[in-house]
């Protein structure tokens, strides 16, 4: 898998100096992938969450002073889709002609999935083909092989400490990979298999990876629209037809898509639930506790209770 430079040879270490290593992470599964590997070493690095009050990665804008900081640091990690398209002007900027880049779709390669219009969502009419489904961190296998990635990024930047990261790494991999078998045995034991969101759709490659169905007002986060009569219709006629008691929306939503849907439908008392996509916590919620892991295992919890 590639570790793209910005200059220099692949492999190259950050320049000895007194300065600690600086790593800037666009979004928090980054963020808290990075800090798992580091470890006890994380004191020891400048490590920079871009995300702060809650603002949405798709409506994220670097200010001046995101932007100087990203040209001056050695490892940037971003995940390279649509919400990302100031990063090429910012990486041009860069005076740290030393510094590593990880793209993540990039990394994904052949495995990257395109956003996928499904029957009953709305248009936005302006879809392109060949838009990349930019929410690759909430699949478990694809964490893993971030993970990877970014171990090896460090262990080049710091080979004195590459046994560490190494070790910290398998301890981590193994966590995810445990948490990916919970997930699978709970897919295969599902009464049912297909999820309705009353919201935008973040979920694609979790759905994929499990072999679960779904039907979604929205493909993709990029939508700035409210849902359609027909839409809704759609949705209604869903619920009716799968006899859904559980409606699911994003952690962003304000549920009042889900609300009218339940309204309108047979299903009365039928719950929302809420699956995080983690598009929103900051650097203060991960001083707080928040952990990639604990995030995706709460959401596994939700999922449990939308198959019943």
């Amino acid at each position: 898998m590639a570790v793209f430079l910005l200059s220099g040879c692949a492999g190259s270490a950050v320049p000895a100096t007194d300065k600690k290593m600086s790593i800037v992470c666009t979004i928090f599964p980054q963020y808290d992938w990075t800090r798992q590997i580091l470890g006890d070493k994380a004191d020891d690095v400048e490590l920079t969450l871009l995300l702060k009050n809650k603002s949405d990665m798709h409506s994220y804008q670097p200010t001046f002073g995101d932007i100087a900081k990203i040209s001056d640091c050695d490892l940037f990690i971003y995940v390279g889709g649509e919400s990302d398209l100031w990063v090429e002007d910012a990486l041009k900027e860069a005076t740290n002609k030393n510094m590593t880049a990880i793209n993540l779709l990039a990394e994904l390669g052949e495995a990257s999935k395109e956003e996928e219009i499904k029957e009953g969502m709305e248009s936005e009419g302006d879809e392109e083909e060949g838009t990349y489904d930019e929410h690759v961190w909430l699949s478990l296998r694809n964490a893993q092989i971030f993970c990877s990635v970014i171990a090896g990024a460090l262990s080049s930047a710091d080979p004195g400490n590459a046994g560490y990261y190494e070790n910290n790494l398998a301890a981590y991999l193994a966590k995810l990979e445990s948490l990916d078998l919970e997930y699978r045995a709970a897919a295969d034991a599902a009464q049912n298999k297909t999820l309705l969101f009353c919201d935008r759709f973040p979920f694609r490659y979790l759905t994929d990876d499990y072999g679960l169905d779904y039907f979604a007002a929205f493909a993709g986060c990029t939508a700035d629209t409210d849902a359609s009569i027909g839409t809704i219709i759609f949705l209604i006629e869903k619920v009716n037809e799968l006899d859904l008691k559980k409606i699911l929306v994003t952690e962003s939503s304000d549920k009042g898509l889900a609300k009218t849907v339940i309204r309108e439908s047979k299903e009365k008392e039928a719950q929302i639930l809420v699956l995080d996509a983690m598009q929103s916590v900051t650097s203060d919620d991960a001083e707080n506790g928040a952990a990639y892991l604990s995030i995706t295992e709460s959401n596994l919890n939700v999922l449990k209770e939308a198959m019943k």
